[in-house]
């Protein structure tokens, strides 16, 4: 087994990642991370899970992986963006970040709601290569918070060709079309890659 470092103290995150990428990419382990939470001050969600990963792979002598990722709203410009998590002013505040962007496209119409979301995943090794992944996810934000089957924003975003909000769709849907499964997907051939070299 090659071993890869997740670089989060989420364990419920590396559980998730092992059990995605492990059926993946066989005879990979993703494992815990026990050590300090880097700055991130990166201006792009590449340069925030870079510095993530880096940290992780420095501090483990392991291959690293680290994700970041948000919603961005066209007629914001992007933002939230890497803000996501704390758009309201408290990191993690998911509820409050949810109804200040609502509050703040309150006045948009229809047409002009356009956004997505971006996962960003990279992959660092001891030795300093790199190996950094997008996946995005079209769609626009709804006008109110709807479904119960999601997390963070996915209450009021809803996916190009549905109806739906993300927090409506199934699991089944969601893993196939999010912005996660993409960018899962982008990164699986860098996972073999480590494996075969062993």
């Amino acid at each position: 087994m090659v071993r890869v470092v997740l670089a989060t103290h989420n364990r419920h995150k590396a559980a998730e990642f092992q059990q995605i990428l492990g059926d993946a990419v066989p005879g990979l382990e993703i494992v815990g991370y026990d050590g300090p939470e880097p700055v991130e001050d990166g201006v792009t969600f590449a340069e925030n899970a870079l510095i993530k990963a880096r940290a992780a792979a420095a501090r483990s002598g392991l291959p690293a992986l680290a994700d970041d990722s948000g919603i961005c709203v066209d007629a914001m410009g992007g933002a939230p963006g890497i803000f996501s998590a704390r758009w309201a002013g408290r990191h993690g505040d998911a509820e409050a970040n949810l109804r200040l962007l609502l509050d703040q496209l309150a006045d948009l119409p229809d047409g002009a709601r356009a956004g997505h979301f971006t996962a960003t995943l990279a992959l660092v090794t001891p030795e300093g290569a790199t190996t950094v992944v997008e996946g995005v996810w079209p769609g626009r934000i709804a006008r109110e918070a709807r479904g119960a089957h999601g997390h963070g924003y996915d209450p009021i975003f809803i996916p190009e060709g549905h109806e739906a909000t993300a927090a409506e769709l199934g699991p089944d849907a969601k893993n196939v079309e999010s912005h996660r499964s993409r960018a899962f997907a982008a990164i699986v051939p860098a996972l073999r890659e480590l494996v075969a070299a062993g």
